[in-house]
């Protein structure tokens, strides 16, 4: 494919309820807007279509040819996008994921990613959350060819892991995207920062798209969707409220940094036998 130098990608920072069928509506109508307004790339969150939480896991969960898989190939097609789904619990084989799929414009399935290192945290006095008590984990990184460049996924806990952005920049990836929904401890602390991380280390765009915060939900979402450029600088950003971001992903402003401050072509793979078998993989 011939690549374009640049283009608008659009977080949806969804406002998630307990009605399925109503956060589908909402997100078709918010997938249309971005794509009204100009992105050729757009992200739904973590759990778009139901309550984020163990116990709503099993209720909701759908094959990943289910209606919810159904409704974001229309939203893809309709808008005329590249749609990375965010996610939903899926049914498969007798056990339960949070994935992500990933539509063209045609709306064809492009890409499933399956949340591999699940969310199981224990911080005194604040929170505890255990994804594995329903959930199993996904065992392949996830990459996907745009005219743009090619595009890595992640979900969320994901994020904390350098290694799927490191293979994915080696691999040819212009960005990371992680449909995420970090809470109101730990985003503080680390949503930001681990984004910064992930971009500044691999010279890479970094997007994170989280659902709306809702205060009298089981599970408090943190909001602040962001792109963050190859430079750890904040592109642009949500709060906490429902809204759409937009962002420019400039593949000039990754060459620029890389020529600027080139680590990639200073690494020593001599030294890091591993990160050389990824990098010629």
């Amino acid at each position: 494919m011939a690549s374009a130098r640049s283009f608008k990608i659009a977080l949806v920072q969804l406002k998630v309820t307990a009605e399925k069928q109503l956060n589908l509506l909402n997100a078709r109508s918010k997938v249309l807007e971005a794509a009204k307004n100009g992105a050729r790339l757009v992200v739904l969150p973590e759990c778009f279509n139901s309550p984020y939480g163990t116990s709503y896991f099993p209720e909701y969960a759908e094959p990943i040819d289910g209606p919810s898989a159904k409704s974001l190939s229309d939203m893809a097609r309709a808008a005329n996008v590249y749609l990375v789904g965010g996610s939903f619990p899926e049914a498969k084989d007798k056990k339960f994921f949070n994935t992500c799929t990933v539509w063209n414009p045609s709306g064809d399935l492009l890409a499933v990613h399956r949340k591999i290192h699940l969310f199981d945290i224990d911080v005194p006095g604040k929170i505890r959350f255990q994804e594995s008590e329903t959930l199993s984990p996904g065992t392949s990184m996830t990459h996907f060819d745009t005219e743009f460049g090619k595009i890595g996924v992640g979900i969320c806990y994901d994020i904390r892991f350098p290694e799927l952005a490191m293979i994915a920049a080696r691999k040819g990836c212009i960005a990371m995207i992680y449909p995420g929904a970090f809470n109101t401890t730990t985003g503080p602390l680390h949503w930001e920062l681990l984004q910064k991380a992930r971009a500044v280390d691999n010279q890479i765009y970094v997007a994170a798209c989280s659902p709306a915060r809702d205060t009298e939900a089981s599970y408090v979402a943190w909001g602040y969707s962001s792109l963050v450029d190859p430079m750890a600088q904040v592109v642009a950003s949500a709060k906490e409220d429902e809204a759409i971001v937009y962002g420019e992903v400039d593949l000039g402003v990754i060459e620029t940094t890389r020529q600027s401050i080139p680590v990639t072509t200073q690494r020593r793979f001599d030294v890091y036998p591993d990160v050389a078998a990824s990098h010629h993989a």
